[in-house]
């Protein structure tokens, strides 16, 4: 057995619209529905360019195979979301666009640039930019 890659983050939100529209218009994602039993009303995807369903954002009142307290806010033990991203300039001028805060960091030895900033409901996202 041995893992691939990162298959996709679920957020549960307070605001399913406002949630999907930000990672939509921030990074360029795809909106979609997603598939049974789930409805278009308690979760949306979020598909990038290879297809691939990176954010599964779901409301409250949305169906869990795997039923546990859920509570929207502060993320818990999950400290923060790292995407490898391309296009540093265009991410900090979508930011600055939206007035949304952000810190910059960089990691010289490896030509690592970061962005980080927050989601609508407070989950951190590290964004990463290697030799761009």
């Amino acid at each position: 057995m041995k893992v691939n890659a990162l298959d996709h983050v679920n957020i549960i939100t307070g605001d399913l619209d406002g949630t999907a529209r930000f990672y939509a218009e921030l990074f360029n994602l795809e909106r979609r529905d997603a598939p049974p039993p789930l409805t278009p009303t308690t979760a949306q995807w979020m598909f990038d360019d290879a297809n691939r369903a990176i954010f599964h954002i779901n409301s409250l009142d949305c169906f869990r195979t795997y039923e546990r307290e859920v509570a929207v806010g502060p993320t818990g033990s999950i400290h923060h979301i790292a995407l490898n991203c391309a296009g540093f300039d265009d991410m900090k001028a979508r930011l600055d666009a939206r007035g949304m805060e952000y810190k910059l960091n960089t990691v010289d030895a490896i030509g690592l640039r970061q962005i980080f900033t927050k989601d609508p409901n407070d989950v951190l996202l590290e964004l990463n930019f290697f030799a761009d």
